[in-house]
């Protein structure tokens, strides 16, 4: 087998992008938070919903009678609302500044886990061509 560095670290440049752009828009929502009529913008959620398709017949193991029998996703009572609300302010945008900054705080959370795990990578690499 054999690893193709472009593709393994390839993600990981990916995601950073991803995580950079995030904080672009992020920070465009807040610098515009006083303009009339402005939408908070963000990126799409990623969709995995072809990749759930392939894996949606497994089932759940109750291997213990005392287990909780699982059910689908939809039917649960913890299901998440994820329609796109928002509230209107003032100045009749609809940019939160409470909300912007915890999306932001999160994302700083995701950008340093990527480039934890991008260092960790190249790390590795470098184990690997030490030892060869």
């Amino acid at each position: 087998m054999s690893l193709d560095i472009n593709s393994y670290l390839g993600v990981h440049a990916q995601a950073l992008m991803v995580e950079s752009r995030r904080t672009e828009l992020l920070a465009s929502n807040l610098a515009n938070a006083d303009t009339p009529n402005y939408k908070a913008r963000d990126l799409a959620p990623p969709d995995f919903s072809r990749e759930l398709s392939t894996v949606s017949s497994i089932g759940l193991a109750r291997t213990d009678p005392g287990h909780i029998v699982g059910q689908s996703s939809g039917d649960s009572q913890f299901a998440t609302d994820a329609t796109a609300r928002y509230e209107i302010r003032p100045r009749g945008n609809a940019v939160s500044h409470e909300d912007e900054m915890m999306k932001s705080a999160s994302n700083q959370m995701e950008y340093e886990a990527v480039t934890s795990m991008y260092t960790h990578s190249l790390g590795l690499i470098r184990i690997a061509i030490d030892r060869s």
